[in-house]
Protein backbone atom coordinates (compact mmCIF):
# COMPACT_ATOMS: atom_id res chain seq x y z
CA UNK A 1 0.00 0.00 0.00
CA UNK A 2 2.41 2.11 0.23
CA UNK A 3 2.51 2.98 -3.53
CA UNK A 4 -0.81 4.73 -3.08
CA UNK A 5 1.36 7.86 -1.85
CA UNK A 6 3.33 7.74 -5.22
CA UNK A 7 3.03 11.16 -6.48
CA UNK A 8 0.48 10.56 -9.76
CA UNK A 9 0.56 12.68 -12.78
CA UNK A 10 -1.39 11.19 -16.28
CA UNK A 11 -2.93 12.33 -19.19
CA UNK A 12 -6.10 10.52 -19.39
CA UNK A 13 -7.59 12.56 -22.65
CA UNK A 14 -6.67 15.10 -24.78
CA UNK A 15 -9.67 16.91 -26.80
CA UNK A 16 -10.95 19.23 -28.95
CA UNK A 17 -13.39 21.19 -26.81
CA UNK A 18 -14.93 23.97 -28.78
CA UNK A 19 -13.91 25.33 -32.47
CA UNK A 20 -15.78 28.09 -34.68
CA UNK A 21 -14.74 29.86 -37.81
CA UNK A 22 -16.31 33.25 -38.99
CA UNK A 23 -15.71 34.40 -42.17
CA UNK A 24 -18.63 37.39 -41.78
CA UNK A 25 -17.82 39.65 -44.68
CA UNK A 26 -17.51 36.84 -47.34
CA UNK A 27 -17.59 36.72 -50.28
CA UNK A 28 -16.54 40.67 -51.05
CA UNK A 29 -13.80 40.68 -48.37
CA UNK A 30 -12.01 38.39 -50.70
CA UNK A 31 -11.67 40.25 -53.61
CA UNK A 32 -10.17 43.45 -51.35
CA UNK A 33 -6.57 43.98 -51.75
CA UNK A 34 -4.44 44.51 -48.76
CA UNK A 35 -2.41 43.05 -46.30
CA UNK A 36 -4.22 41.38 -43.32
CA UNK A 37 -3.48 42.24 -40.01
CA UNK A 38 -3.63 39.09 -37.47
CA UNK A 39 -4.64 39.34 -33.80
CA UNK A 40 -4.10 36.76 -31.45
CA UNK A 41 -5.23 36.01 -28.44
CA UNK A 42 -4.92 33.32 -25.48
CA UNK A 43 -6.80 31.87 -22.45
CA UNK A 44 -6.09 29.45 -19.82
CA UNK A 45 -8.93 27.82 -17.82
CA UNK A 46 -8.58 24.79 -15.47
CA UNK A 47 -10.78 23.41 -12.66
CA UNK A 48 -10.99 20.25 -11.05
CA UNK A 49 -13.37 17.69 -11.88
CA UNK A 50 -13.36 15.14 -9.98
CA UNK A 51 -10.98 13.68 -7.02
CA UNK A 52 -7.40 14.73 -8.30
CA UNK A 53 -8.52 15.20 -11.76
CA UNK A 54 -8.52 18.31 -13.51
CA UNK A 55 -9.83 19.65 -16.70
CA UNK A 56 -7.19 22.46 -17.93
CA UNK A 57 -8.33 24.16 -21.75
CA UNK A 58 -6.07 26.62 -23.59
CA UNK A 59 -8.30 28.71 -26.10
CA UNK A 60 -7.01 30.86 -29.47
CA UNK A 61 -9.27 33.79 -30.44
CA UNK A 62 -7.34 34.57 -34.10
CA UNK A 63 -8.84 37.54 -35.68
CA UNK A 64 -7.48 38.53 -39.20
CA UNK A 65 -8.69 41.44 -41.13
CA UNK A 66 -8.10 43.28 -43.97
CA UNK A 67 -8.79 47.53 -44.20
CA UNK A 68 -10.54 47.08 -40.91
CA UNK A 69 -13.07 44.41 -41.79
CA UNK A 70 -13.01 40.71 -40.75
CA UNK A 71 -11.60 38.31 -43.25
CA UNK A 72 -11.85 35.90 -40.59
CA UNK A 73 -12.55 34.66 -37.20
CA UNK A 74 -10.98 31.19 -35.67
CA UNK A 75 -12.06 30.46 -31.84
CA UNK A 76 -10.48 27.01 -30.96
CA UNK A 77 -10.30 25.48 -27.76
CA UNK A 78 -8.32 22.37 -26.74
CA UNK A 79 -8.39 20.86 -23.63
CA UNK A 80 -7.31 18.28 -21.31
CA UNK A 81 -8.10 15.51 -18.47
CA UNK A 82 -5.06 14.74 -15.94
CA UNK A 83 -5.00 12.87 -13.16
CA UNK A 84 -2.62 14.80 -10.51
CA UNK A 85 -2.79 13.06 -7.09
CA UNK A 86 -0.39 13.05 -4.59
CA UNK A 87 1.73 16.56 -5.37
CA UNK A 88 2.30 19.09 -2.40
CA UNK A 89 0.11 22.30 -2.94
CA UNK A 90 3.08 24.04 -3.87
CA UNK A 91 3.42 22.44 -7.07
CA UNK A 92 0.16 21.52 -8.16
CA UNK A 93 -0.53 24.69 -9.54
CA UNK A 94 2.57 25.10 -11.66
CA UNK A 95 2.05 21.68 -12.78
CA UNK A 96 -1.67 23.22 -13.83
CA UNK A 97 -0.74 26.27 -15.07
CA UNK A 98 2.59 25.25 -16.73
CA UNK A 99 2.93 21.74 -17.80
CA UNK A 100 -0.24 20.83 -18.99
CA UNK A 101 -0.80 23.41 -21.34
CA UNK A 102 2.11 23.26 -22.57
CA UNK A 103 1.18 19.66 -23.21
CA UNK A 104 -2.39 20.74 -24.74
CA UNK A 105 -1.33 23.60 -27.05
CA UNK A 106 0.62 21.92 -29.66
CA UNK A 107 -2.45 19.91 -30.57
CA UNK A 108 -4.30 23.60 -30.28
CA UNK A 109 -1.54 24.95 -32.51
CA UNK A 110 -2.03 22.43 -35.43
CA UNK A 111 -5.96 22.64 -34.99
CA UNK A 112 -5.41 26.61 -36.05
CA UNK A 113 -3.48 26.07 -38.89
CA UNK A 114 -5.15 23.33 -40.10
CA UNK A 115 -8.85 24.57 -39.47
CA UNK A 116 -7.18 28.16 -41.78
CA UNK A 117 -5.80 26.20 -44.48
CA UNK A 118 -9.12 23.92 -45.23
CA UNK A 119 -11.11 27.75 -44.84
CA UNK A 120 -8.80 28.62 -47.94
CA UNK A 121 -6.33 30.76 -46.58
CA UNK A 122 -2.86 30.48 -45.83
CA UNK A 123 -2.28 28.64 -42.21
CA UNK A 124 -1.72 30.72 -39.24
CA UNK A 125 0.72 29.94 -37.09
CA UNK A 126 0.45 30.28 -33.57
CA UNK A 127 4.09 31.16 -32.01
CA UNK A 128 5.82 29.08 -29.33
CA UNK A 129 4.36 30.16 -25.39
CA UNK A 130 6.26 30.51 -22.47
CA UNK A 131 3.91 28.95 -20.16
CA UNK A 132 6.22 29.72 -17.16
CA UNK A 133 6.07 33.52 -17.67
CA UNK A 134 2.61 33.66 -18.22
CA UNK A 135 2.24 32.01 -14.99
CA UNK A 136 3.99 33.43 -13.13
CA UNK A 137 2.86 37.20 -14.28
CA UNK A 138 -0.48 35.93 -13.50
CA UNK A 139 0.57 34.77 -10.07
CA UNK A 140 2.57 38.49 -9.53
CA UNK A 141 -0.89 40.06 -10.82
CA UNK A 142 -2.86 38.20 -8.30
CA UNK A 143 0.01 38.87 -4.99
CA UNK A 144 -0.89 42.51 -6.32
CA UNK A 145 -4.36 42.37 -6.17
CA UNK A 146 -4.44 40.58 -2.83
CA UNK A 147 -2.28 43.16 -1.43
CA UNK A 148 -4.61 46.07 -2.87
CA UNK A 149 -1.87 46.97 -4.69
CA UNK A 150 -3.49 48.21 -7.46
CA UNK A 151 -0.40 50.40 -8.86
CA UNK A 152 -1.81 51.91 -11.97
CA UNK A 153 -4.91 52.91 -10.23
CA UNK A 154 -7.21 51.60 -13.38
CA UNK A 155 -8.48 48.44 -10.79
CA UNK A 156 -8.26 45.87 -13.78
CA UNK A 157 -6.84 42.28 -13.67
CA UNK A 158 -5.91 40.09 -16.43
CA UNK A 159 -7.20 36.65 -15.63
CA UNK A 160 -6.01 34.03 -18.19
CA UNK A 161 -9.47 32.25 -17.40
Amino acid sequence: MADDNNPVFQIQRIYLKDLSLEQPNSPQILLEQGQPQVEINLGLGAGPIGDGVYEVTVTATVTTKVNDKVLFLVEAKQGGIFEIRNIPEDQLQPIIGIACPGIIYPYLRAIVSDVCTRAGFPPVLLSEVNFQAMFEAQQAQQAQAAAGNGSDGSGAVNTLN
